[in-house]
């Protein structure tokens, strides 16, 4: 895991990187913490401190008992100066929030305090997490700024849009949440840091930016990451539910947490999504068409409805390969009886009875969940049974990643190669997955 120094600007926003804060951690990373005077105004340092069990610092001049040391980290014998060696010791530098000021400040060059001294200090990979009122992220200066810092290898990780803080304000300019800013994290670690390829994969580029000039709501990206708009994404995601009675059902452990990331990442790719959500109890993603099942059956009407319109299917949820023969309307009573049998019988497969229907251009992705060892050579069999373009495999007997698991590790499995995804978040797993979907594509 990784050292990430976090800079705190000021904004009402600043409650967020408490939570970042406590997911890095939860992930094994070790933070330490930097503030702008003015952000603390919102959240103070005692909070940040309690959590990352290291001291947080605000002035270039602040005497810091870790010795610019990151928990774990061995102390210098001597005092450093503060902006130099926390940021040489950290493997990334986030900012989140960054305020309209902050960006500014960093767009000029400008070190008047300690993060922005640290940022200019930096050789490690620097993120940005802009938030604001929209109408000053929308700004021509903002934007300007924004893409100054990008040329110069700077990550931006969009702001999503929605309610502001100001009362009745809407728009572009809400901070990422946490879970996608670990998600950039991790994703921006794990590549070497090569910003031209990295930064949009984990941005947004929200869909209410104006179309004045210095708008970048409809940028092309300019990294490189293929542009889905026009394509129509279907996603399904959770875990079917059988019906025993009326209260009781054969299920499974998905939480769907895969799938409303891939939901996610298509969506702010620029296509247009639906999701097919069995037994969801999570929120879906802003900007996605959501269609609820619960059974099996009801997620194959679903399927056979949605599926001759979509260009991609990510078939992600955890579909029953059983159901009772009989569902009793209404309860069953245990009424003095020691056993109860259940006759099954086998659900119809819908991946493959899509895949025998699929046009041309159409691009398949199927999930395989397997238990064990044997794992992987069964999802290469499911690879050509159902005759798919992909297979995403993951080992449920893990308890570290998988349904409940907030992160996961895969093999992606095509008729060409087999790439390993190691342990990550799940927002940035399913970044990859798109990508090798990108590669599928190119290659048909």
């Amino acid at each position: 895991m990784a050292r990430i120094l976090l800079g705190v600007s000021g904004g009402i926003a600043a409650y967020k990187a408490l939570e970042f804060v406590r997911l890095a951690m939860d992930a094994g990373h070790s933070l330490r913490v930097v503030q702008t005077p003015t952000s603390q105004r919102f959240v103070g340092e005692a909070s940040f401190a309690a959590l990352t069990g290291a001291p947080v610092l605000t002035g270039e001049f602040e005497y810091d008992p870790a010795r610019g040391a990151f928990p774990g980290q061995e102390q210098p014998t001597h005092q450093p100066l503060s902006h130099l060696r926390l940021v040489a010791n950290a493997e990334l530098f986030l900012i989140a929030p960054a305020s309209a000021n902050t960006l500014a400040k960093l767009a000029g060059g400008l070190a008047d305090n300690l993060l922005t001294s640290c940022a200019l200090a930096a050789t490690c990979p620097v993120v940005v997490a802009p938030a604001m009122n929209n109408h000053m992220y929308e700004h021509r200066a903002t934007q300007a700024n924004i893409e100054l810092l990008r040329a110069r290898g700077v990550h931006v990780v969009e702001p999503d849009s929605g309610r502001l803080a100001s009362l009745g304000e809407q728009g572009v300019g809400r901070l990422a949440e946490p879970a996608r800013l670990l998600a950039a994290c991790g994703q921006i670690l794990a590549s070497g840091n090569p910003p031209a390829r990295v930064e949009q994969a984990l941005s947004t580029a929200p869909r209410s930016l104006s179309n004045r000039p210095g708008s970048i709501s409809d940028r092309p990206d300019s990294a490189g990451q293929a542009n889905w708009m026009g394509l129509r994404v279907l996603v399904t995601a959770g875990g079917t539910r059988e019906p025993i009675d009326s209260v009781r059902f054969l299920g499974n452990s998905s939480s769907g947490r895969m799938g409303l990331a891939l939901a996610d990442a298509a969506r702010r790719r620029g296509a247009e999504v639906m999701l097919l959500a069995a037994n969801v109890a999570l929120e879906p993603p802003p900007g996605v068409a959501v269609h609820r099942v619960g059974s099996a059956a009801e997620l194959q009407d679903a399927c056979e409805r949605e599926f001759p319109g979509c260009d991609i299917l990510l078939m992600a949820a955890a579909v029953a390969d059983f159901r009772p023969v009989d569902s009793v309307d209404g309860k069953i009573k245990k009424g003095g009886r020691e056993h109860l049998t259940l006759e099954l019988e086998p659900t119809a497969d819908i991946l493959c009875e899509l895949s025998g229907k699929r046009a041309p251009g159409q691009t398949l992705v199927a999930f395989a969940a397997e238990h064990g060892a044997d794992g992987l050579e069964h999802a290469r069999k499911k690879l050509a049974a159902k005759r798919v373009d992909a297979v995403v495999f993951n080992d449920i007997s893990r308890s570290d990643i998988g349904f409940e698991s907030a992160e996961n590790e895969v093999t992606i499995l095509t008729g060409q190669d087999e790439t390993q995804l190691q342990r990550a978040a799940k927002e940035s797993i399913a970044e990859s997955i798109l990508e090798a979907v990108d590669r599928l594509r190119a290659d048909a």
